[in-house]
């Protein structure tokens, strides 16, 4: 069994705006000046939850987890059509601009 750092909140989060009519929800947690990491969730429309906070040490990571086009917190979902998103280029992209800054 892997090991899990404590609970964390978000101390920034927000819906960022990738295109096409879709919002990307992110958040960052950990250590404002700590390295980078960045957490993909598993899928089809998973989403982030609170736990994947806990794989990293908050206080040498700054960790960034996001909702993928269509899943979790982000919109438009992917229940809600039409699905005018779904290429890998456009995942990337949004994978791209949700971590710009880090």
């Amino acid at each position: 069994m892997v090991e899990l750092y404590p609970p964390t909140e978000p101390y920034d989060q927000g819906l960022l705006d990738v295109g096409d009519g879709n919002l990307v929800y992110w958040e960052t947690c950990g250590n404002p000046d700590g390295k980078p990491a960045v957490m993909v969730h598993g899928g089809p429309g998973q989403g982030i939850t609170p736990n994947m906070r806990e794989m990293f040490d908050p206080a040498r990571y700054r960790a960034v987890l996001f909702d993928q086009r269509g899943c979790g917190r982000s919109t438009p979902h992917a229940s809600d059509p039409p699905i005018i998103w779904s290429a890998t280029w456009s995942g990337s992209a949004s994978i791209w601009a949700s971590t710009a800054g880090c």
